[in-house]
């Protein structure tokens, strides 16, 4: 059962990373799977209602019951009656997209977002992913939490994200990110330039109940044209008094209240 179980998700979690669909062979080819495997897994997710196949021998998709359940799971945590009021009011004053990543084990995935972009460009990433902890501004306001051990044994476990994947200044060495973590712990906030994309910034603080663990982030991000470091630095105290409020108010959100 837990190998079917483990092998069902395999082929959901393929799946979401490819919207317009995959061919059973493909899928089975991709996954390792055998042939008669797959079929009989996506048959079954398809009787359940989470998977369906465009046309008779056509490719194998997603359907929108895992979204509904998640926004469902989302909208009953009672995080958005918490967090996004507060999130909405950063956004207006930052001007830029302002968002909340919940700490999940030892992931961060971002689940709620408000965009303060009015005009010009508007920069705004997929959600619903978990964030890569060396070259994001999430990952490093998380990682400045805890010691250079701790930080290095998650880092590792996920990976360094190279230049060519994200941004020319992604740390790659053990040292650069330490370099990042300790500008951050004397912050307070993290700020990134062109290390999660090209011409991109951001900047993040952890969300924290007194001494408790680290129960989310919250993150600025925007075009460095726009978001330049001495505009990071001018919201620092803005996007602390973001972090502080969702402390406080956490209670109020199971979602919210249950991390660590």
């Amino acid at each position: 059962m837990s190998n079917i179980l483990e092998r069902s998700f395999k082929v959901l979690e393929h799946l979401a990373a490819h919207p317009e669909g995959k061919a059973l062979s493909a899928l089975a080819t991709e996954l390792e799977m055998p042939l008669s495997a797959t079929h009989r897994l996506l048959a079954e997710l398809s009787r359940c209602g989470y998977v369906r196949q465009e046309h008779s021998q056509g490719n194998y998709m997603l359907t929108i019951k895992l979204v509904s359940l998640g926004l469902g799971f989302l909208s009953a945590s009672g995080i958005v009656d918490i967090a996004q009021p507060l999130l909405d009011r950063l956004a207006v004053e930052s001007g830029e997209l302002v968002r909340l990543a919940v700490v999940d084990g030892d992931a961060l995935t971002f689940v709620a977002k408000s965009q303060g972009a009015t005009r010009g460009l508007r920069y705004d990433p997929d959600m619903g992913l978990s964030v890569n902890l060396s070259c994001s501004a999430a990952g490093h306001a998380w990682l400045s939490t805890m010691s250079d051990e701790q930080a290095l044994a998650l880092v590792s476990q996920q990976g360094f994200g190279q230049p060519e994947d994200y941004g020319p200044n992604a740390p790659t060495t053990v040292k650069a990110l330490l370099a990042h973590l300790e500008k951050t712990r004397r912050q307070g906030y993290s700020c990134i330039v062109e290390v999660f994309a090209p011409g991109m910034s951001a900047m993040a603080a952890p969300i924290r109940r007194g001494n408790g663990p680290v129960i989310g982030v919250v993150t600025i991000a925007g075009p460095l044209i726009r978001l330049t470091e001495e505009r990071m630095h001018s919201l620092g105290t803005a996007l602390l008094e973001t972090t502080q409020e969702l402390a406080m108010t956490s209670s109020g959100s199971a979602l919210l209240k249950n991390r660590g």
